[in-house]
């Protein structure tokens, strides 16, 4: 199987080396060459200098034999025209994009994109954590004075 992640900061090379080590053929795209530095000296996959925006980046990252596209970078704008290219384009089927922003992350996957949102999870996690603390109960201000 092979996969492109686009973006190679903490997000996506953690992805990357992830599914590297469960032997995917991945490649990685990122603007700055030393995004590689975060893939570790025992890369086995391969690394894009260039703009995920960029046709030519992606097809030279293969991605008209890729199976699957992960865009990771840090702006939602970007990873969304990104994705859209990915599906539309190059009529790959499993595109995940993340999308800081919850509303636009629940837009766009209406319209068939596959959003993860950080932010939408860490409401969720973080509201559970609060409701599964044992926090007696307090008596109102008024009451205690």
């Amino acid at each position: 199987m092979k996969v492109i992640i686009v973006g190679c900061g903490r997000v996506g090379s953690s992805i990357a080396l992830q599914l590297d080590g469960e032997g995917w053929n991945v490649v990685a795209i990122d603007e700055k060459e030393e995004a590689l530095s975060r893939l570790g000296s025992h890369w086995n996959g391969g690394f894009i200098v260039g703009h995920g925006m960029d046709v030519d980046v992606l097809r030279a990252a293969g991605i008209e034999e890729a199976d699957a596209v992960v865009v990771a970078t840090n702006g939602d704008n970007t990873n969304l025209v990104i994705g859209q290219v990915a599906q539309k384009r190059f009529d790959i089927q499993c595109v995940v994009v993340r999308v800081l922003d919850p509303a636009r992350a629940d837009f766009y996957q209406s319209l068939g994109l596959r959003t993860v949102s950080p932010t939408k999870t860490a409401i969720q996690v973080l509201t559970d954590a609060v409701r599964a603390c044992e926090v007696p109960t307090r008596e109102p201000a008024e009451a205690r004075t």
